[in-house]
């Protein structure tokens, strides 16, 4: 145990945050740089080290908590890393990312503020990263077979990592210009800069596996032509379709998904573009999904210069406490407030929208919406709750149905899907198809990238199982494992 009164006698600290008034004027990561290092080992120190470690259960990895939790205390930074690392392969992008499943299942946060496990896991490995501690780790010998990952989000990425490594050649298809996915184009700079994918990448790179951008599988590559290329194939190209919203004057200039929307802010930040082709400058903006992709857009829209942003949910505001259906240590539907939310903008719950209002040329202009309410277990309109609000931007940020079939390589490949449209697996996450294996959204669903790394990470395992007849690799969880985060 780190400290055995830490959590009486220290309470819980997180990261700073630049000023509001700064941070909308560059892209930069919104907390203040080294501000968690003098505070963190104290933090460390409030993990009481429990009996029976239920953060092990929140997290889809199963991190080892409460062992790096006790290095970080003890400032022995080298182990604690070797200690993370044992689990994740990508500590810097959960630490940002992941809604932190584990802290709602901390012991201390029965009764207490819970211990700040993520920013201790992005302490940990920033601080490994400067001291020269994260380094390739090539296989001792090749297995003489090769591996397609298609995809390079979270699960792509963890799957061909854990492969390269078991020895076999990997190669990575990517259909975008740059590896990463959406963390490269889905995930904006100021809550994870890419320095932190590239730097992977190199690290991968060393470790032999072999990226190829700019081929979607299905349309510039056949399947079959990659089936009979390779031994097997992960298929981790996400669930990428994004929810439409199919209501009168959807067709008007200005409308636009999320993914049409915050990749072209990423590629301003790479260089590609001097400015978005489309911007909130100056716009009415409305944001229409409460997740976390639509505060994705608020921030940024608030960094492009919008005249004002607004965000709309159907559903109503989460409480600030757990309620009786969402008891610890389940992940709790709370209200929270993103750093996007700080810095500005209006959020308006249990509303639907009616139709989208234009100008003579095309444009939108406004957005109706009427309040709703749940009986009986329907959604139902609120007589007489109809307004209208300014909209020249609208986002839509509702999430996303499923894997993309528009380029074949669902059909091509012959692959069966489950009932709820996502790619089929068994246990070892292979598909219908003989040495075709899929990993992350594709076959589970929109989900965390706790959850992808997982996933990669388990169908690595499945892969070098099939084509070595046994594996060493760890298999952190099963395709029907839910835990106690959903």
């Amino acid at each position: 145990m780190a400290d055995p009164k830490g959590f009486l006698t220290t309470g819980r600290e997180v990261a700073e945050t630049r000023p509001v008034e700064e941070r909308v004027k560059d892209w930069n990561e919104v907390y203040v740089p080294g501000s968690l290092l003098p505070i963190i080992s104290k933090q460390a120190g409030r993990c009481m080290d429990c009996g029976i470690p239920f953060c092990h259960n929140g997290c889809p990895l199963g991190n080892l908590i409460p062992e790096w939790n006790d290095y970080a205390y003890r400032e022995d930074w080298g182990a604690a890393s070797e200690r993370l690392h044992a689990t994740n392969n990508f500590p810097e992008f959960t630490g940002r990312l992941c809604p932190a499943p584990c802290e709602a299942a901390c012991v201390l946060g029965i009764n207490q503020p819970a211990v700040t496990i993520k920013n201790v896991e992005v302490s940990i490995i920033d601080k490994a990263w400067d001291s020269g501690d994260v380094t390739p780790q090539p296989p001792e010998r090749l297995s003489g077979k090769t591996v397609a990952v298609i995809g390079s989000g979270p699960a792509g990425l963890a799957a061909a990592q854990q492969l390269t490594r078991a020895g076999h050649t990997v190669v990575v298809y990517e259909r975008a210009d740059r590896i990463g996915g959406l963390l490269r184009y889905g995930i904006p700079e100021f809550k994870m800069e890419k320095v932190h994918i590239n730097r992977r990448i190199e690290q991968m790179r060393a470790e032999g596996t072999k990226f190829r951008t700019e081929v979607e599988i299905g349309k510039d590559m056949p399947a079959d032509a990659l089936r009979r290329r390779y031994d097997a194939v992960v298929v981790a190209a996400g669930s990428t379709v994004s929810r439409d919203l199919p209501v009168p004057g959807r067709e008007l200039n200005g409308i636009h998904f999320a993914m049409e929307y915050l990749p072209l802010a990423n590629k301003v930040q790479e260089g590609d573009f001097v400015a978005p082709p489309i911007t909130a400058e100056g716009k009415h903006v409305v944001v229409i999904g409460g997740g976390d992709t639509g505060a994705d857009c608020v921030g940024t829209a608030h960094r492009q210069g919008a005249a004002s942003v607004t965000q709309l949910e159907i559903m109503p505001r989460p409480g600030e406490e757990r309620n009786a259906n969402q008891p610890w240590p389940t992940f709790p539907m709370l209200y929270k407030v993103t750093s996007a939310h700080e810095e500005g903008g209006e959020r308006v719950y249990s509303v639907s929208t009616t139709h989208f209002e234009g100008d003579e040329d095309g444009n939108v202009q406004a957005l109706h919406l009427v309040e709703v309410e749940f009986k009986d277990g329907k959604l139902e309109q609120k007589p007489g709750t109809e307004r209208r609000i300014p909209a020249q931007l609208v986002t839509l940020a509702m999430g996303f149905t499923g894997i993309d079939r528009s380029n074949g390589m669902v059909e091509q490949f012959g692959l069966d899907l489950d009932d709820r449209g996502n790619v089929a697996r068994d246990a070892d996450f292979a598909t219908n198809v003989d040495g075709v294996f899929v990993a992350g959204d594709a076959g589970r669903g929109q989900s965390l990238i706790v959850w992808a790394i997982a996933e990669g990470r388990s169908a690595a395992r499945g892969v070098d199982r099939y084509l070595t007849g046994a594996s060493a690799l760890p298999a952190p969880i099963r395709p029907t494992d839910r835990a106690l985060t959903v």
